[in-house]
C-alpha cells in the first residue's frame, strides 16, 4: 500500500493544486467521502463545500462550488466549476456565488412550474451554498425560499 497519491485540482480560471497527498474529504453530492491511496475507482459530482486535503505537509482546505471528483487507487482529481484556497475566500466570493444560486433558483421556479425536480435541484444547490457559507465562517445572508 502507498503512502501517498496524487491530487490535481483544477477550475475553469487556473490549475489551484497538484501534489502528493495522504487522504482527500470531498464534499460529495451524495453526502461527504475520503479517498486514500489505494481506493477503489469511484465517480462522483461535487456539491459546495470544503474540499480537504492531507497531505505530508500538512492540510489544506479549499471552498468548491460544484464539479467532479475522479477518484482511483493513484490519485484524486478534481474538476471544479469554481474553487478558491479556503483562506483566499471572501464575503464578496461568497455574496457572489449567493447571487448565482439565487438566479438559477429563480429562473427554475419561472420556468419549471409545475415540475418540481428542477425547483428542488436548485432550492437544494442553494441550501448547500447556506450551509457553505456557515462551514467556512462567512455570513451568507439566509435568502428566503
Amino acid at each position: 500500500m502507498a503512502d501517498t497519491m496524487q491530487f490535481d485540482l483544477v477550475s475553469p480560471e487556473r490549475r489551484l493544486a497538484s501534489m502528493q497527498v495522504t487522504a482527500v474529504q470531498i464534499p460529495g453530492a451524495d453526502g461527504d467521502m475520503t479517498a486514500m491511496p489505494d481506493h477503489a475507482p469511484t465517480l462522483t459530482t461535487l456539491r459546495p463545500g470544503v474540499l480537504r486535503v492531507e497531505g505530508p505537509e500538512g492540510a489544506t482546505e479549499y471552498v468548491v462550488t460544484g464539479g467532479f471528483a475522479e477518484i482511483s487507487p493513484d490519485g484524486v482529481s478534481v474538476l471544479a466549476e469554481r474553487a478558491v484556497p479556503k483562506g483566499e475566500m471572501t464575503q464578496e466570493h461568497l455574496d457572489e456565488m449567493m447571487e448565482e444560486a439565487k438566479t438559477m433558483y429563480s429562473t427554475a421556479k419561472a420556468n419549471f412550474v409545475n415540475e418540481p425536480g428542477p425547483v428542488d435541484d436548485a432550492a437544494k444547490l442553494l441550501s448547500d451554498m447556506v450551509a457553505m457559507g456557515d462551514e467556512i465562517g462567512l455570513s451568507s445572508k439566509q435568502p428566503s425560499l
